[in-house]
């Protein structure tokens, strides 16, 4: 196994530390239970980064084949769903009998797409696929997203805020940030990581509280968000740990079912014998919430 997500260290990874698939055949007929990859379906119109790719299992059906959604990180402003390719073929390796949904959304530019863009991007794709169920010959009764870094953040969002037909029934969140005020306000290199967060929220806390108050998932936490596992590296200086600590704290009051897990000393992703056991630790997570 690789890097996990070694290119979610995106922009802001990079600007930081300079400071600071599977070949499967294809398939027209997704009606069939053959295995089926397909990428660069458009799921809306308005602008050529709402694409998405789509891995269907052999032998999937309606009847017992769940569906995970993956959204990459890239500081909100970059990244592409091609970041989480080197990783994919082990994730459906481990996950077996589940459909995954690999997800591009606009990217912010501080005017035109802003977060609000973003998660209306990735609501709009997760009604896609629900409204395709009977052509991909899936179940999209239960659902796990998935999120490194930003989209993690994005993740969140969808799981705790926008879930409003209850289908999202598990969360997997790779270090990603949940209270934008708190990252504006306190990350201990604001000079850098400011703009990036103006540049998706589209105004600083001070201008616009409200808007950083509903784009923080921390802030949408109830006893009846989905169930949630963690994953966060001690070391990380990108999106600092405390993110985690307190979405933590936060799930334990609220009494969600989740699991939190930190690596000693790593950084924004890893590799190695803790890339291994994140892997299997958030399918696991998944395969026994969607089932």
């Amino acid at each position: 196994m690789k890097q996990l997500f070694n290119i979610q260290q995106s922009l802001l990874i990079v600007t930081l530390i300079g400071l600071l698939g599977a070949s499967c055949k294809k398939s027209s007929d997704t009606n069939t239970s053959t295995e089926v990859v397909q990428t660069d379906i458009a799921y809306a119109t308005v602008s050529p980064q709402q694409k998405m790719d789509m891995y269907l299992p052999d032998g999937h059906s309606a009847a017992s084949t769940y569906t995970v959604i993956m959204i990459h990180g890239g500081s909100w402003s970059g990244g592409d769903k091609t970041d989480f390719n080197v990783d994919i073929p082990s994730i459906r390796s481990l996950l077996g009998n589940y459909a995954v949904f690999n997800l591009n959304y606009r990217l912010a530019n501080g005017g035109s797409v802003l977060l609000q863009q973003q998660t209306d991007d990735i609501n709009t794709a997760v009604d896609y696929i629900t409204s395709k169920a009977t052509e991909y010959n899936i179940n999209v009764s239960k659902i796990a997203v998935m999120g490194a870094s930003a989209g993690g953040h994005l993740a969140l969002l969808k799981a705790y805020k926008f879930n409003t037909d209850g289908r999202i029934k598990a969360m997997v969140d790779l270090f990603g940030p949940n209270d934008m005020a708190w990252m504006y306000n306190n990350h201990p290199i604001p000079a850098i990581t400011q703009p990036i967060i103006a540049n998706v929220m589209g105004a600083t806390p001070t201008s616009n509280p409200t808007a950083y108050t509903n784009g923080s998932p921390i802030n949408f936490v109830t006893a009846t968000v989905p169930p949630t596992i963690i994953f966060h590296g001690t070391a990380d200086p990108v999106v600092p740990i405390s993110e985690s600590d307190r979405l933590n704290a936060k799930l334990q009051t609220a009494g969600v079912t989740h699991q939190y897990i930190t690596y000693a000393g790593e950084s924004h992703g890893w590799q190695g014998a803790n890339l291994i056991d994140t892997y299997n630790k958030a399918t696991n997570f998944i395969k026994g919430l969607v089932k």
